[in-house]
């Protein structure tokens, strides 16, 4: 029996490898979401409901709290849509959001994910995600024809 190993936020040597891209203009971040039955609001007692919610609700909260702090920072939301088993990849694994979010470049993402402002309902994402993928992606000229 495998472990089952979540990826919740970047480790420093990821944050690094990103940064040393030295991606010019706009960036694209992919995020795949798998949400926790109930919200887990114990590193985050601060933003806890009254009443127990599930890990969808939580993310919903975390968006309705983030999307200033995106678009002041010159973000937006291009795809926000439910998931579900990969047509051509591993059956073990399943979505149930998958996002993607444009920045202007790679220093106004760190400047959004680094704002005060911000980070004080990142709690919210915490308690929502069980498991999450985020893949920053560039846009590429498509070959001539």
């Amino acid at each position: 029996m495998s472990e089952f190993i979540s990826y919740l936020d970047p480790t420093q040597a990821a944050g690094r490898a990103f940064f040393s891209r030295n991606i010019e203009g706009p960036i694209v971040m992919l995020n795949l979401l798998r949400f926790r039955a109930v919200a887990d609001y114990a590193a985050h007692p601060e933003l806890k409901p009254a009443a127990p919610i599930s890990g969808a609700e939580a993310y919903d909260r975390y968006i309705t709290h983030t999307m200033p702090h995106l678009l002041k920072s010159g973000g937006e939301i291009l795809f926000y849509g439910d998931g579900g088993e990969y047509l051509i990849g591993p059956a073990s694994e399943r979505w149930d959001r998958v996002m993607l979010i444009r920045q202007n470049s790679a220093q106004s993402f760190l400047s959004f994910a680094s704002d005060e402002d911000y980070l004080a309902g990142i709690g919210h994402r915490t308690a929502a995600l069980e498991d999450s993928r985020l893949l920053p992606i560039t846009q590429l000229p498509l070959p001539a024809r």
